[in-house]
């Protein structure tokens, strides 16, 4: 199975815990397809670079699956008829990196030097 990451960006007037459900519902689909997910962060509500349909901003998920082609284009077929999806983006990668992304490590405090 091919790495993706899978990042969405959701309306601004969700809860946190719709987001949690919308995230779980994308979660079963990639299952029922065959795939899994490895890395599941909620990188909560944050401004966006631009305003998309007259919001400043979003609620940002990330999440590390291992599926193969057709589920990946299942799953994206869903976010993007889902109205409470905003944008999506997926990138296939070598290997899906276990530790924290950096955008949650930045909000922890827990800063590696660049040296």
């Amino acid at each position: 199975m091919t790495a993706y990451e899978l990042t969405y960006i959701v309306r601004h007037d969700m809860s946190p815990a719709d987001v949690n459900t919308l995230t779980k519902n994308t979660q079963n689909v990639i299952a029922e397809n065959g795939g899994k997910t490895v890395k599941d962060e909620y990188w909560g509500l944050r401004n966006l670079a631009y305003k998309i349909n007259k919001a400043n901003k979003g609620h940002y998920v990330f999440l590390g699956i291992e599926c193969d082609a057709a589920c990946l284009k299942e799953v994206e077929r869903q976010l993007r008829i889902n109205e409470d999806v905003i944008r999506q983006m997926s990138v296939k990668v070598d290997a899906i990196d276990d530790k924290p992304s950096p955008v949650i490590r930045n909000k922890s405090g827990d800063y590696e030097d660049a040296a």
